[in-house]
């Protein structure tokens, strides 16, 4: 089957040849991961959630070394000093980003901003009613996000149940986010109504991320089972902010009290650091591969789609995979239909 037959109107939006977008994962989505992913015809985000401005310009600067393809920097307005988010806005302006992918809390300022400097923006959301929201606010496109999604999570409910209400709810594109890692995923994403899908946790396990090599490991190892959803690891977030980690003795030591915590009640207990900076137990920094220290008791962040990844793959091969093994997957559903 032809490649325009994964083309959506999402690749029309963002320029991008395929409707695969890589997450802005905070530390792991550096220059050498977006630009991977972009240069196979998906679409690269920079995770630059509370970045300073010198560190967005720097990545954005690698990434436009690397490939000439569109990307998206991610920022999140809800967890950024207000004065530090300013900056990062402003860098993000006088770079020409060509689009802004915000989470959380719906913040129409932002979209407003973003659209005054020429961005597009996309708006990731765990409910139909921020979804509302975000298109509400001006919002190109928005990312719905379901429970099985790693990170930080903002639904409730599971993506084959959340993706096909937000599509009938919204006149933008959808993208689909949370258990999105192989072609018959996306194949089913675009069959639910999506004009694409937003994957972190495969792209985790690539060559090019920076997250650190026992992260990649643990990716490797662990089942579907093996995650836990929990508002524990939050110091550097709002309060009640549930992550989906991947289990370890922190998790375990928690037991039945996944809920409930509060970023500053926990005392500031230096577990690792990470180029001079200390990285604090249940805070929300992941080990990158610049990280040093008790790397097993941070928050090794994976969605359920974790153990998916059999080897680490370079970010190109993952895009190209999913896109054949969709383009066979519909192409075989079409020629059912005509028997």
């Amino acid at each position: 089957m032809a490649s325009a037959s994964l083309r959506t109107p999402l690749c029309d939006l963002l320029g991008c040849r395929l409707p695969i977008l890589s997450a802005g994962m905070g530390g792991v989505a550096r220059a050498e991961l977006a630009a991977a992913v972009g240069e196979a015809g998906g679409f690269g985000s920079l995770g630059m959630v509370r970045e300073p401005p010198e560190l967005i310009r720097r990545e954005i600067g690698g990434l436009r070394e690397r490939s000439d393809r569109d990307f998206g920097v991610n920022l999140i307005p809800a967890a950024t000093d207000p004065v530090l988010f300013a900056e990062q806005m402003a860098a993000c302006r006088d770079e020409r980003v060509p689009a802004m992918v915000f989470f959380w809390d719906v913040d129409s300022r932002a979209v407003a901003e973003a659209h005054a400097f020429g961005s597009k923006v996309l708006y990731q959301v765990g409910s139909v009613a921020d979804a509302l929201a975000a298109q509400a606010a001006g919002a190109d496109a928005v990312i719905a996000q379901g429970v099985e999604a790693g990170g930080h999570v903002r639904g409730k409910v599971s993506s084959l149940v959340l993706l096909p209400l937000v599509c009938a709810a919204v006149r933008v594109p959808v993208v689909a986010s949370g258990g999105f890692g192989s072609g018959a995923a996306l194949a089913a994403a675009l069959a639910l109504g999506a004009a694409g899908v937003h994957c972190g946790t495969v792209f985790i396990a690539t060559h090019e991320s920076n997250a650190h090599d026992l992260h990649k490991q643990r990716i490797l190892e662990a089942g579907a089972e093996q995650t836990v959803l929990t508002d524990a690891f939050s110091i550097n977030w709002p309060p009640g902010s549930p992550v989906r980690v991947l289990e370890n003795a922190v998790t375990e030591k928690l037991g039945d009290k996944l809920f409930g915590h509060h970023p500053e009640r926990f005392e500031r207990e230096v577990v690792a650091d990470d180029e001079g900076r200390d990285i604090y137990l249940f805070s929300t920094d992941s080990p990158l591969r610049s990280t040093r220290g008790d790397l097993q008791r941070l928050a090794l962040f994976a969605g359920q789609v974790a153990g998916q990844a059999e080897r680490i793959e370079y970010a190109g091969d993952i895009v190209a995979g999913m896109a054949r093994d969709a383009r066979r997957i519909i192409a075989g559903l079409a020629d059912g239909n005509r028997d």
